[in-house]
């Protein structure tokens, strides 16, 4: 999993930079506003919206701006409609691309899209083409604690947990989609922190890349994390631990 690993600490250290430049509150708010409006606006009774909320929270939105996109998306006050999307694509040297996207005008996105792909060595694919590749999960992240990583691997079993794993200096529990909130609240309950906790989609197996290739990929993945319709990125690529 180290391409992995790498994966995620390239998108952490990137969400910091993101942060300055506005583009993870706008992100926030309409992964806010897509889940009230598919599931209603209250979080006790909407699992993917309290976990938006928590996530916008984490990252310092105020609450202000989460009630205003919960009232736009449930009609109570005029608002840009966003609907949700999926494109799928392959990167360079054969690596699958899935995107979940949020946007005003379909038309205009997959446009926009298909010439980042186009440009960086990719190309835009058909709707399933890549899906299959990745496997929905809740994914939690610990903060640093005194129990023994075997201690910890037995609470997220005991919580109803897939797997604990180690990525770099970080301890990662994955679960089923439905699962999270459980294993989250399981956690907390035992006085451990839960740093992050989100649903994702992992890659089943992964591809190396190296070279050019790896190079010309991690150019085309950015480019992607950078367009405002863009709200994930996941790729199935296994980068080097070196650059």
């Amino acid at each position: 999993m180290s391409g992995h690993s790498k994966w995620a600490n390239i998108k952490r250290k990137k969400a910091k930079v993101d942060a300055v430049k506005g583009t993870v509150f706008s992100r926030l708010t309409k992964e806010i506003m897509a889940a009230a409006k598919q599931g209603g606006g209250n979080p006790e009774t909407n699992f993917r919206l309290r976990v938006a909320i928590e996530k916008a929270k984490a990252n310092n939105l105020p609450q202000a701006n989460i009630e205003r996109a919960i009232r736009r998306a449930t009609g109570q006050e005029a608002g840009v409609n966003y609907e949700e999307a999926v494109y799928e694509g392959y990167g360079p040297g054969g690596t699958a691309v899935y995107l979940d996207i949020l946007t005003d005008n379909r038309n205009r996105t997959a446009g926009e899209v298909r010439h980042i792909f186009s440009r960086h060595g990719g190309s835009l694919g058909e709707s399933g083409c890549v899906a299959w590749m990745f496997e929905p999960k809740g994914r939690i992240v610990l903060a640093s604690s005194d129990q023994s990583e075997e201690a910890l691997l037995d609470m997220a079993i005991e919580a109803g947990a897939d797997d604990l794993i180690r990525e770099d200096d970080e301890i990662v529990v994955l679960t089923s989609p439905e699962l999270l909130d459980d294993v989250r609240q399981a956690f907390e309950a035992r006085g451990l922190r839960v740093e992050e906790a989100e649903l994702v989609r992992l890659p089943k197996t992964t591809v190396p890349v190296s070279g050019k290739e790896a190079e010309q990929l991690m150019e085309l993945l950015d480019l992607l994390e950078d367009h405002d319709d863009v709200q994930r990125v996941y790729s199935n690529a296994e980068f080097p631990d070196e650059p």
